[in-house]
């Protein structure tokens, strides 16, 4: 049985799909600054993840041996600068990194064709803001974006584009498992300062077991050596504040000791939207659910870590979403006494009569 102690909803975390719409808990704001011209998907490819901003006498994993400058990488390892060397021109360096010659001329206010002195150090990413990432932005001393602010009608793409990330390597710096729009809720949210890159963690972090539901989603993880606020979120995209909320014995800013069970998600703990009792297995993963008055399909989905709660409780008939009822169907409140499934291995399949 859970408890009835009740937190937030967990910021971020996969929601469930109501019969009538998809919708979100939780919104997560995020901030963009961008180039003059950001296009629909950014044009660097996304090089190796390292552990944290450096310079490195390596050229990128696509580079051509004839590049033998510097390269300048993010917290991801995404190539954000080059230092030329004798004989390199912003052609060579252009088809090294996968974009137009034109495009990095840009980005270093160039001419195309500008012959390049050794030691000159040439921007890979927009300079500044542009079209979806208009906002102001914070750096490190090597140039690296650390930061970023959104403002009105910024865009996933256009942030993403300006400061050289994926999708995913922005939803790991902000320890959220997405940052795309789900519903009517978006990630990126005028007024909200995002992460753009990840803090360095012990390569031993990560390494110890974790619980999983059939999701894939981790309900708990077991400390080793090594392991920090940081590696675990960055790991299992929990914050420090929910995990301090959800391990009550742990101590912010203080070491965690190996071969602590980590809980990842509220499970006993009620949020609002999911304030009912749930059954589990031997492993501590939630099986069942039964309702009560308030709760919702996003409620439910984001206390026990569940992606597409419809998935577990289809309709045998077909002819519905779901078999389980409603109070409302827009606001995916559930109608309360109904004993639904959160597991994709033990469903309960029955007709919506």
């Amino acid at each position: 049985m859970a408890k009835t102690d009740s937190v937030s909803p967990r910021p971020g975390h996969w929601v469930g799909r109501t019969a009538a719409a998809t919708a979100v808990l939780l919104s997560l704001g995020l901030a963009g600054c961008t180039s003059s011209e950001p296009p629909a998907a950014p044009e660097t490819p996304a090089a190796t993840a390292t552990t944290a901003p450096t310079v490195t006498a390596e050229p990128a994993a696509n580079a051509k041996p004839s590049l033998a400058g510097e390269t300048v990488t993010d917290s991801f390892g995404n190539p954000d600068f080059y230092v030329t060397v004798t004989g390199d021109t912003l052609a060579a360096v252009a088809e090294v990194y996968g974009f137009s010659e034109a495009k990095v001329a840009g980005f270093n206010e160039l001419a195309p064709g500008t012959p390049l002195a050794p030691g000159t150090r040439l921007r890979l990413l927009p300079a500044g803001p542009g079209v979806g990432a208009m906002g102001a932005s914070t750096e490190d001393p090597n140039g690296i974006p650390t930061s970023y602010t959104v403002v009105p009608e910024d865009t996933l793409a256009g942030i993403t584009y300006r400061f050289n990330v994926t999708n995913d390597q922005l939803a790991e710096a902000n320890k959220v498992p997405y940052v795309h729009e789900v519903g009517n809720i978006y990630f990126v949210e005028p007024g909200r300062t995002i992460a753009l890159q990840k803090n360095p963690v012990d390569s031993r972090s990560g390494t110890g077991d974790a619980v999983r539901n059939s999701w894939g989603t981790g309900l708990f993880y077991t400390t080793v050596d090594g392991d920090s606020f940081d590696g675990v979120g960055y790991q299992f995209r929990v914050s420090t504040d929910e995990l301090l909320q959800y391990n009550p014995s742990l101590v912010e800013n203080a070491p965690i000791p190996a071969g602590t069970k980590l809980r990842l998600i509220p499970g006993e703990l009620a949020v609002d939207g999911a304030r009912g009792t749930f059954t589990a297995d031997a492993d501590g993963v939630p099986l069942t659910y039964t309702t009560v008055p308030g709760d919702t399909e996003d409620g439910i989905s984001a206390r026990f870590g569940v992606t597409a709660l419809y998935d577990a409780n289809r309709d045998t008939t077909e002819t519905v979403p779901v078999w389980y009822r409603y109070v409302d169907g827009v606001s995916g409140e559930l109608l309360p006494g109904q004993t639904i499934s959160l597991s994709l291995d033990q469903p309960i399949n029955k007709s919506a009569a």
